[in-house]
């Protein structure tokens, strides 16, 4: 373990009153003398909320991550911030992005946590959970909600981009208004963000070839117990991630962000992207232009016959191999010797 001291040690390794406060308050919750001993301390970062739909399991599989942090050795918390739910919030959860991260930010910087797991889903709460904790910068691993099952409607998988061809089917008399509850019931058939490449998976690729996440973590849909055996096995690489004191700005190189901008070219990713990619490498320091994905994006091919652009679901992606898969066949274009989040390069992951 790195001989630095725990920033956790700050609050519960102090003698006298302050530690006294520190301690007795926390163990009104039935944690025990022991958990103070020194073990890092995970912070939780969960943007669970009934009002963002696409996170709404986020309180079961944050219970995945605690597994592992205390499996590791470390002793998890969890915390809530304010979380975006782009369906439902007005007049757009971009509106709120900054204001996220700020409470993201002050969240991990204010208490005693050594290192943190986000847990995000939705479109928004990926970039602006990322933005806090680059300001942040401590150990970081990020667990996205996945995919939800790709819905089915009359012999056809369906997704959010049907909802315009429905509307239009509709007006047009094609489709009744019963007709339409019908597709509605059966497009959002399980837990999880957008089953298309919308801008909530595109975030989840992002973080998966920045190399802050677990290898497929972009595709595992949620409703799969794998999402879970994810969320647990990240629980317990964050721990190893503080006891190694391997920070988010020794993984977020400008390296790093070029294989984001190459794989988000591959996959057909969301137009976000661009906006977001900019915003975190802004805060972790690193140098990237709007001509930088221009530049980089010109000669990649199109490997992922996804919709909206194609024909398939992320839940097609994760049985077709995932994000590895995708960087398997880019080899030649990326940065493989960049170091991720599991301490393995970003060949080692995907070859």
């Amino acid at each position: 373990m790195n001989d630095q001291k725990l920033r956790s040690q700050n609050w519960f390794g102090r003698k006298g009153k302050d530690g006294f406060i520190y301690r007795a308050w926390m163990k009104n919750q039935g944690i025990p003398s022991h958990e103070f001993d020194g073990r890092p301390v995970i912070g939780i970062c969960n943007t669970w909320s009934e009002l963002t739909p696409c996170n709404s399991h986020f309180r079961e599989l944050a219970e995945s991550v605690k597994h592992g942090v205390y499996e590791a050795g470390g002793f998890p918390v969890e915390f809530p911030v304010m979380s975006l739910g782009e369906t439902l919030i007005k007049p757009t959860a971009m509106l709120y992005r900054n204001l996220v991260s700020m409470d993201v930010e002050e969240s991990i910087r204010a208490n005693p946590v050594d290192g943190v797991v986000l847990l995000c889903g939705c479109d928004k709460t990926t970039p602006s959970l990322l933005m806090g904790a680059c300001s942040v910068d401590i150990p970081t691993i990020v667990v996205s909600g996945g995919p939800m099952l790709t819905g089915k409607f009359r012999g056809k998988d369906i997704g959010t981009s049907d909802l315009w061809r429905f509307d239009d089917a509709v007006r047009s008399g094609v489709m009744d208004q019963d007709q339409l509850v019908m597709a509605e019931a059966s497009m959002c058939r399980s837990h999880g963000h957008c089953a298309v490449m919308g801008t909530a998976s595109t975030m989840a690729a992002m973080v998966e070839s920045l190399g802050l996440s677990l290898p497929h973590n972009a595709a595992v849909p949620a409703a799969d117990a794998r999402r879970k055996v994810l969320a647990h096995l990240s629980g317990m690489q964050a721990v190893e991630r503080v006891k190694r004191d391997i920070r988010l700005s020794h993984i977020l190189t400008r390296k790093s962000f070029e294989n984001a901008i190459i794989v988000n070219a591959a996959i057909g990713g969301s137009t976000n992207f661009v906006i977001h990619l900019l915003a975190i490498a802004g805060r972790i320091g690193v140098e990237l232009s709007l001509q930088d994905f221009d530049t980089l994006s010109r000669n990649i091919p199109l490997v992922a016959n996804l919709q909206p652009s194609g024909k398939y679901f992320m839940e097609d992606l994760y049985y077709a191999g995932g994000i590895p898969a995708v960087m398997n066949e880019l080899e030649k274009f990326l940065h493989n010797d960049c170091i991720t989040v599991n301490g393995k390069t970003l060949s080692e992951n995907y070859l």
